[in-house]
């Protein structure tokens, strides 16, 4: 699964919206009008890869990974790279255009040991209503919450729990305030393997409930904030387009486990500060 393309390739264009682009982790179609990700695989060959740093550090080859909105896959290819052949990352992402994407760069990137699932997951079965969306506008196309829409292009909403895995090692979910949910949909899986939790929690509505949930499954939290502009960047960009944008999310470890979490800071249980 080398399938490494030279840096210094330049990007290809391949219709009116995607650019195919020489990556760090591989070739990575984007969409050329999406200002968050698209835009840093363009002008940096990487996306957030201070999360890829973490998961680099957590995960070993034969890991099995779940990933709750993996958009185009920036995570996915070193993810599934990460755990190798005998490992798997199972992906789930609701956007049909981002979907097809998504398999386009595991494709690409010859990766056997990715599935990929043109659907959300939540706390329950149901549905998704994904709204008609200008995928040739500018905007941050993996920004999207789509809990209140009531109409759209149906798309299947599963548990976690339902698909009965042999083994999960990471759960990572970045779905725009629906995290809650998602751990609701995998109790059983959570408390059969104790995974590793990385999740996105910049929410502020949002934010007690789940980091409370997360103290209840008897997880200890810690804040991880990445940059989105790494200054030691794949393809040598000086200028940060970016600013001081950075995600933030949760890095959560069950109490079972024997890890120890340096230079993170702990995340408090709501009202305790």
């Amino acid at each position: 699964m080398s399938n490494q393309p030279e840096s210094n390739q330049k990007p290809i264009e391949c219709g009116d919206i995607n650019q195919l682009v020489a990556a760090k982790h591989g070739w990575m179609l984007v969409n050329k009008k999406d200002v968050y990700i698209g835009r840093s695989i363009l002008d940096l060959g990487e996306f957030s890869e201070g999360e890829v740093d973490v998961f680099r550090q957590m995960l070993r080859p034969g890991s099995w990974v779940v990933e709750a909105g993996s958009n185009i896959g920036t995570h996915t290819i070193p993810l599934a790279k990460i755990v190798g052949p005998q490992g798997r990352v199972i992906c789930f992402e609701p956007q049909r255009v981002v979907f097809q994407t998504l398999c386009a760069n595991v494709a690409l990137n010859s990766l056997v040991n990715v599935v990929t699932h043109w659907s959300g997951l939540g706390h329950e079965p149901g549905t998704l209503f994904v709204p008609p969306i200008d995928y040739s506008a500018n905007q941050n196309f993996g920004g999207i919450n789509f809990e209140s829409f009531q109409a759209g292009e149906k798309v299947p909403i599963v548990t976690l729990d339902s698909l009965e895995l042999p083994r999960l090692d990471l759960l990572k979910a970045d779905v725009e305030g629906m995290e809650l949910k998602v751990l609701q949909g995998a109790a059983a899986t959570i408390e059969k393997f104790h995974p590793l939790l990385y999740l996105e929690c910049d929410r502020q509505d949002k934010a007690p409930e789940l980091i409370q949930h997360i103290y209840d499954l008897d997880y200890r939290p810690y804040w991880h904030r990445p940059f989105m502009f790494n200054p030691n960047n794949h393809f040598g960009c000086k200028e940060n387009p970016f600013g001081n944008i950075a995600s933030f999310n949760i890095l959560a470890v069950h109490s079972s486990r024997n890890v120890k979490i340096e230079g993170l800071p702990k995340v408090e249980i709501p009202g305790s500060e």
